[in-house]
């Protein structure tokens, strides 16, 4: 069961983060909005939210998922991939430390989002993407391994629509995945019972197993009503602004 998410606002400069998509501009105040919605989620969840203030230096530092990976038994502090959000992880750490003795760190070479990163259980799912490198997947591991836990890579790099790992899978507990296609044959996923996301809606395979809960993205009626019959119980969470900027459910906290 997780307690605790750590979670902060998009600043007034969000417009101005990353993206590789061309939705659009998105609008500050609707982000807000759908946050503060995302937030009542996740204490409706029985999450208790740890909230970090806005940073504007860091126009991406609402999607805080990418810079730490925090399991039961360990945290790691990652390096994120892209050269602007490396100072994030500075706010992360501090948050981070009251609930963890030890904070593991990835050191360059090696780079890592947290995004690229689906746990499964006692085990580990590792893209290997534009934000995260070999080295730094090797050092994950490392970190993982000590912990008790297993991993294995992914190489997503090539594949369609797949800024990082969990942009195309999600862990719905009992050993089943929610999936792209793009994702659905590679090694390390066919072990699992595959639920695939249909085409045109390959967005809504990025999702939260929250609790017994799973929040997910509105306006994708067709995998909704999978996930319905299948007797998931989901929170609705309207995602406009953040898929504008390549953020999913999963990139707007750190649950733990």
């Amino acid at each position: 069961m997780f307690t605790k998410a750590i979670v902060r606002q998009p600043s007034s400069n969000f417009a101005d983060g990353l993206t590789s998509v061309d939705l659009g501009v998105p609008d500050v105040d609707r982000a807000l909005g759908q946050h503060r919605a995302y937030c009542e989620a996740l204490v409706r969840c029985g999450l208790e939210l740890i909230e970090l203030e806005r940073d504007a230096e860091f126009p991406d530092s609402t999607f805080v998922e990418d810079t730490a990976i925090l399991t039961h038994r360990c945290a790691v502090v990652t390096r994120p991939g892209a050269a602007s959000r490396t100072g994030e992880t500075v706010s992360i750490a501090a948050a981070l430390a009251p609930y963890y003795d030890r904070l593991c760190r990835i050191e360059p070479p090696g780079t890592v989002d947290g995004g690229d990163v689906c746990q499964i259980d006692e085990h580990f799912l590792i893209g290997i993407s534009d934000r995260t490198n070999e080295d730094g997947a090797t050092q994950l591991a490392e970190h993982l391994a000590a912990a008790g836990y297993t991993s294995r890579n992914v190489d997503i790099r090539g594949l369609d629509g797949l800024l990082h790992l969990k942009s195309g899978i999600s862990y719905l507990g009992d050993g089943r995945v929610l999936v792209t296609e793009a994702l659905a044959g590679e090694k390390g996923i066919e072990q699992y019972e595959l639920v695939r996301a249909p085409d045109g809606e390959e967005y809504a395979a990025n999702c939260v197993l929250v609790n017994g809960h799973i929040l997910f993205a509105n306006g994708f009626p067709r995998t909704k009503s999978m996930l319905d019959e299948l007797g998931y119980q989901l929170i609705d969470i309207e995602m406009s602004e953040f898929q504008k900027m390549d953020g999913g459910l999963s990139c707007l906290s750190l649950r733990f």
